[in-house]
């Protein structure tokens, strides 16, 4: 298994390791509510250094990646600014999601994740031979999230005096740099914070410095309840190859307003639109006991669908999913929970942003069998 920089930091403090993608990673430090809540109300800190980083550098890099990427790196009015978009095949479907980070012109940064590295690179060297760039790993740089409400706060007097400057009026999904260091205000956890890119070797000292002022280390646990919470895509689980930005929640995400942009899979996208999009992505609420988990099938009035990432929500004390279901305006549906088919609330995400609830709970809380 790779092993990130911060490797036997993790070992020191006793968090329960396990294979992720490869890489050996902690699932916890203490328990994984504990870490929830810290993100939510105060600070958390993520080793996601398993991610990919890859540089795009050339004259080409902006016509490139406008090709490359569902959403439109041309909407990047000045350097210092994000995007986040879905890198797709010809069918449509999505073959990663990625943050793009634009330095300067002929210099991007890509965000992608980890469990995707081999296929992603073949991928995008694949469609850049036509393109004046050069594609680049950048495993020299470690990467620490630190997310909640006091997280900026606990974080900027340990940057580089430089940086503590800059991130003072930095706006979300903006980021600033200074000697190799990287802090972007983004996340995945629907709290403000930062993303820090730096180089391998000063991790361990960022690391132990904001642990010495109050910051919780967090697992993996926690960083996939809080994104169900957030409601944020997991690659794998909410989309793949084979699901649309259209039937995964993030429309968004994709720019067709230029006419003379190709990007790869935008005819799909185009045709799947003129014939109506059959699935979309919502959130559940259990209104009954039991937990939800992928892979349960959901039933409505008008079809089946399927929870692709369920657990139980720390903040809203329930068990909540994210789930595939056909495209309708129905409130309530049923799943099968060990042979039993119990009430649900149908939402739409998010469940909790910024530490507030953002949806309304039912109070008509029904135990449906079969």
């Amino acid at each position: 298994m790779r092993k990130t920089p911060l490797n036997s930091l993790h070992h020191r403090l006793g968090a329960r390791m396990v294979e992720f993608a490869g890489w050996q990673m902690p699932l916890r430090y203490t328990s994984e509510i504990e870490e929830h809540l810290a993100v939510r109300h105060d600070a958390g800190m993520f080793d996601v250094s398993h991610m990919t980083r890859i540089d795009i550098r050339g004259t080409g890099a902006i016509e490139f990646l406008r090709y490359l990427l569902a959403n439109d790196v041309a909407k990047l009015k000045q350097a210092s600014r994000a995007l986040y978009s879905c890198m797709l095949n010809e069918q449509g479907g999505i073959i990663d999601d990625v943050v793009a980070f634009y330095r300067d012109e002929s210099h991007f940064r890509l965000v992608t994740n980890a469990a995707t590295r081999e296929k992603d690179w073949v991928w995008i060297n694949r469609q850049a031979k036509d393109f004046e760039v050069g594609i680049y790993f950048r495993d020299d740089l470690a990467m620490i999230a630190v997310q909640g409400p006091n997280a900026r706060e606990m974080t900027d007097g340990h940057l580089p005096a430089a940086l503590q400057e800059q991130v003072k009026t930095l706006k979300p999904f903006a980021f600033a740099e200074s000697e190799s260091w990287m802090a972007a205000r983004t996340g995945y956890t629907g709290e403000d914070g930062y993303e820090l890119m730096l180089p391998n070797e000063q991790a361990p000292r960022l690391w132990e410095a904001l642990l010495e002022c109050g910051v919780q280390p967090c697992g993996l646990v926690a960083r996939d309840t809080l994104r169900m919470e957030a409601g944020f895509n997991l690659y794998g689980q909410e989309m793949d190859e084979d699901i649309s930005p259209l039937e995964c929640g993030l429309a968004r995400t994709v720019a067709l307003e230029s006419p003379d942009r190709k990007f790869i899979g935008r005819s799909a996208l185009e045709r799947q639109l003129a014939m109506g999009v059959k699935w979309w992505r919502a959130g559940l609420i259990l209104q009954a006991p039991g937990v939800l988990r992928r892979g349960q099938k959901v039933k409505l009035a008008s079809g089946e669908g399927e929870i692709t990432s369920g657990g139980f929500s720390p903040t809203l004390q329930s068990s909540i999913a994210l789930a595939r279901l056909p495209t309708t305006g129905e409130r309530q549906c049923q799943v099968e929970i060990r042979g039993c088919w119990k009430l649900a609330q149908i939402v739409q995400p998010p469940f909790v942003r910024h530490g507030k609830i953002m949806i309304e709970i039912a109070t008509d809380k029904g135990d449906h069998h079969e």
